[in-house]
């Protein structure tokens, strides 16, 4: 990988234990061309197909494994990266196996990554707002088959308050399966609510019994030199966030 590259890399500030890697990526350091400059991971967004296998070349390098690249749809479906393919539909993954990459794109949405203290098994979550609130990040614990008192989480770069605006539909999704989301929430112009993902994820994640809960201080919306953002920009890259078993 090109130092230029690895510079531009940000490296979760978590304590997860020695054999767990996680990276995230930011728009730079790529090659691909405004609109998606330059480090786009998203094969589906209209870039060009050899600049987005460029990118992912260049990550390849610091990593194990082929990541195991999702197909997001916002819902609660997770995969084993341990035996899934790639373009698997699915918006989280765990691996239990050192060497099996787990990956989740965004560009607005929040990404979670989990491991737990004994760093046997690690999963990355695609948590925006209809996933968080249908359930994502508890089929990830689920899955991970561990009691979440042992696990911690780290939250990526994701939009924040002051520039996610939804309805009082959204609100009340939330509110009605939890009153306390409600503080998440500040009043916006008509009808509408300035909406605190990073808390509604602590929420989400403290009512499972994980209290070891670090990041969520990004905003991919007012950053426009480190991330893409779809809010933002509409047509645009996905960044990346990556976590592995180190072999």
């Amino acid at each position: 990988m090109s130092p230029s590259l690895t510079d531009r890399l940000l490296v979760p500030d978590w304590p997860a234990p020695a054999n767990v890697r996680a990276l995230q990526t930011t728009r730079l350091g790529g090659v691909s061309v405004a609109p998606y400059a330059s480090l786009n991971l998203g094969s589906h967004v209209g870039d060009a197909p050899l600049n987005v296998e460029r990118n992912r070349m260049q990550l390849n390098t610091m990593l194990p494994s082929e990541p195991v690249w999702l197909e997001q749809v916002h819902g609660t479906v997770v995969a084993d990266a341990d035996m899934a393919g790639c373009r698997t539909v699915a918006d989280a993954s765990i691996a239990r196996h050192s060497g099996s990459v787990c990956v989740v794109m965004t560009a607005d949405c929040l990404p979670v990554l989990l491991c737990d203290k004994a760093g046997s098994v690690v999963a990355a979550v695609h948590a925006g707002w209809r996933g968080l609130a249908a359930g994502v990040i508890e089929a990830a614990v689920l899955a991970m088959a561990v009691s979440p008192q042992n696990l911690m989480a780290w939250m990526g770069p994701a939009i924040s308050r002051q520039a996610f605006e939804v309805g009082e539909d959204v609100r009340a999704v939330f509110v009605d399966a939890d009153q306390q989301a409600a503080a998440a929430f500040i009043p916006g112009q008509p009808g509408k609510y300035l909406a605190d993902i990073y808390a509604l994820a602590r929420l989400r994640l403290k009512a499972l019994g994980i209290s070891q809960i670090y990041g969520g201080d990004r905003c991919t919306y007012s950053e426009p030199d480190q991330f893409f953002s779809y809010r933002r920009d509409g047509v645009t890259g996905r960044q990346g966030t990556f976590i592995w078993l180190e072999k």
